[in-house]
């Protein structure tokens, strides 16, 4: 059985439709003191759209409830009944509702500890409520005003594994060290516009995506990611990280970090200690003004590489600064104050952005070797018909005239 009261936004989960089981918000269930017997005989109901909002949800579901969709009402109140004692509901959608701590009970999902699905974003809860069932798998909290997790809210989901806490109010009173720790099978973790000053204690070493962007954190200590072994993807961008955030063993530990964002961080040069197997690098938008011919020595297995607006000029960029990037496939440096085209570019070079740079001239020595080169783009520089040197398109013949 599926129960829908409200029609959620686009943006909304998905929640499959099973019909006939489907109820809308023109069927006004009973909100003082009613017999259980109200909904219990519910097998098919089907009304029209109807733009009035609950603003108390019902009092009384059918135990054979399976999904249940109340989003985009105005809902202040959830009774212990309304999805208490439902053991076969499986999924609960409440985004976009005006729910408080106070409207939602100590024992609402008593007895119901099926439910795999919890969507409680967009409401304005002030923090993680502390009896949610020990057998979500999803969990949604994001655009809320949660300030604390409260010790041991999350100390029995041993099979979450996703947690959405983005858009909250959260800072590092707000966590400790055993916040995370128990989370034994998550594996995507978003704290991103937050208010924290460091990246969270008891990271799981279950954990493949950590989102952190648009915090306060100033500073990465070595050790403190070495916890989360298996983190594949770790967005840091637009923290105040500056040249001296990040510790030299920062990163260690993450062997099999892919991808690492970087981006409006304040940093000065190419982080030092990055992960060997790192694929893609996104620096854009940061002050790194000089490469040298050792800059990326440690990541030779980088596919992606963005250095997008950053204070990059042809002076203090080393010709032998990528020659050691065999598998480079995409090379970002747009935005720069590039006078010439760089050299030692590698081979395996796909696609090269380098517009709103200060290019005046092309010649064909730094393209002899770009034999695979898709796509050159070269906007907004200083370039004119007889600045490009006769040659230069013969050394990349799979380039893509658009």
């Amino acid at each position: 059985m599926a129960l829908t009261l409200g029609s959620s936004p686009v943006t909304s989960p998905k929640v499959p439709s099973i019909s006939p089981y489907r109820i809308t918000n023109s069927w006004r269930f009973p909100t003082t003191s009613s017999p259980a017997s109200a909904t219990s005989g519910l097998s098919t109901f089907t009304t029209t759209s109807c733009p009035r909002r609950l603003t108390v949800a019902p009092q009384f579901l059918p135990r054979s409830l399976r999904i249940a969709d109340l989003a985009a009402n105005q809902l202040v109140e959830i009774y212990p009944l309304t999805f208490g004692e439902k053991p076969e509901l499986r999924s609960v959608y409440l985004h976009d509702n005006q729910l408080t701590n106070t409207g939602l009970p100590f024992d609402a999902f008593r007895g119901s500890e099926a439910i795999t699905t919890l969507i409680l974003s967009s409401n304005q809860l002030s923090y993680l409520p502390p009896s949610l069932p020990s057998s979500l798998i999803r969990l949604h909290l994001q655009n809320n005003r949660i300030a604390k997790v409260p010790r041991g809210a999350l100390g029995r989901h041993v099979q979450l594994r996703e947690l959405y806490l983005q858009h909250n109010r959260l800072s590092d009173a707000g966590l400790d060290a055993t916040t995370f720790s128990k989370l034994k099978s998550l594996e995507y973790l978003d704290l991103s516009n937050n208010r924290l000053g460091e990246v969270p204690e008891g990271l799981p070493p279950s954990l493949v995506i950590l989102h952190l962007g648009r915090n306060q954190i100033c500073h990465v200590p070595a050790g403190r990611l070495s916890g989360a072994r298996g983190l594949q993807y770790l967005l840091l961008q637009h923290n105040p990280l500056g040249p001296g955030g990040l510790d030299l063993a920062a990163f260690q530990g993450l062997r099999g970090l892919h991808t690492l964002h970087l981006y409006a961080s304040g940093l000065e040069q190419v982080p030092a200690g990055l992960p060997r197997r790192l694929h893609a690098l996104m620096l854009p938008h940061n002050r790194i003004s000089e490469l040298g011919p050792r800059a990326f020595v440690a990541t030779p297995s980088l596919v992606d590489l963005n250095l997008a607006h950053n204070q990059l000029t042809s002076a203090h960029l080393h010709h032998l600064a990528f020659c050691r990037l065999g598998h480079l496939q995409t090379l970002d440096l747009a935005g720069n104050r590039l006078t010439l085209l760089p050299q030692g570019l590698p081979g395996s070079l796909q696609v090269l952005r380098l517009p709103r740079n200060q290019l005046n001239t092309l010649d064909p020595e730094p393209m002899t070797n770009l034999s695979m080169l898709q796509e050159l783009h070269l906007g907004h520089n200083r370039l004119r018909v007889g600045s490009i040197m006769p040659g230069t398109w013969q050394e990349v013949p799979s380039l893509k005239v658009r």
